[in-house]
């Protein structure tokens, strides 16, 4: 136990939650992760390599890319599938214990898909150290380490789930941005798949990261006796530690400079957040 509170840096109280049995849990959650990234990541080229002529004239590092595009889209459908499950349909974070307040809820499956994801930015932060800067610079190692160290935190402690979930259901824009990338790499972006994939983004960023973070705002003010009272410092730092996964984009033409803005979108919806737990009224 003490151990965990080095690992947190005694920012929260794992009493309670982080019990033996839950330590296997998470170890074979994030070990699954691991695996997952891996397999997919083989598949991606093996498959690709059959069904795609040109991805053999790839360079080397837009095959790494491309395999490694391969593992994201795939976490991406999972822990957005898996998000919206836990938001909407199952009761967790509805129908609880009354006397549970609904930013301490957590399940088992809940702890696994944050397992899995810490299991996925671990793989995805050693490719990036190891090809450095292949697949991107030190704003994606501080990425990479500020979301983990986020999610973590909500791990151990059994607190603000709710709000990690609903920040992890953005990823359900990645597989768009993704493909937009496969299909200018594959010389596609005349193509009507190209435009009607563009639109599916915009459509997709509106609602999973500008109206969903609108309500998050809303649902974080509207349980504040919550979050003010019944709560570790873990809550506020998972509202700072903002865990938009923004994937590596080309920093040339026209491309770059509209995913640019788009990320500039982000970072002004973060900020709003980032405002009252910096101020303290959390």
């Amino acid at each position: 136990m003490v151990g965990l509170e080095m690992l947190t840096g005694g920012f929260i109280n794992v009493a309670g939650h982080a019990i033996p049995t839950k330590h296997l849990l998470w170890l074979f959650s994030i070990f699954t992760g691991f695996l997952m990234c891996k397999i997919v990541y083989d598949l991606t080229g093996v498959v690709s390599s059959l069904t795609f002529g040109g991805y053999a004239k790839l360079k080397k590092k837009e095959k790494l890319e491309w395999n490694n595009r391969g593992f994201s889209t795939f976490h991406a459908l999972f822990v957005a599938t898996a998000s919206l499950y836990l938001l909407t349909v199952s009761d967790l974070f509805d129908g609880g214990p009354e006397n549970e307040i609904i930013i301490n809820r957590t399940s088992t499956f809940a702890d696994t898909v944050l397992g899995i994801s810490i299991g996925y930015f671990l793989s995805d932060l050693a490719m990036i150290i190891f090809y450095f800067p292949a697949l991107g610079g030190f704003e994606y190692i501080l990425h990479h380490g500020l979301s983990m160290f986020s999610i973590i935190q909500s791990l151990l402690s059994g607190q603000a789930q709710i709000y990690i979930f609903m920040v992890l259901f953005t990823e359900s824009t990645t597989p768009f941005v993704n493909l937009r990338w496969y299909l200018d790499i594959a010389g596609m972006k005349n193509s009507k798949l190209y435009v009607g994939n563009g639109v599916a983004l915009f459509f997709g960023w509106l609602v999973a990261r500008i109206l969903l973070f609108i309500y998050f705002f809303y649902h974080m003010f509207t349980h504040f006796d919550q979050l003010a009272h019944g709560s570790s410092r873990a809550v506020s730092d998972e509202c700072i530690l903002v865990l938009e996964n923004r994937k590596r984009y080309d920093k040339n033409g026209d491309e770059g400079k509209k995913k640019q803005v788009m990320n500039t979108v982000g970072s002004f919806s973060d900020t709003l957040g980032e405002y009252p737990c910096l101020t303290g009224l959390l």
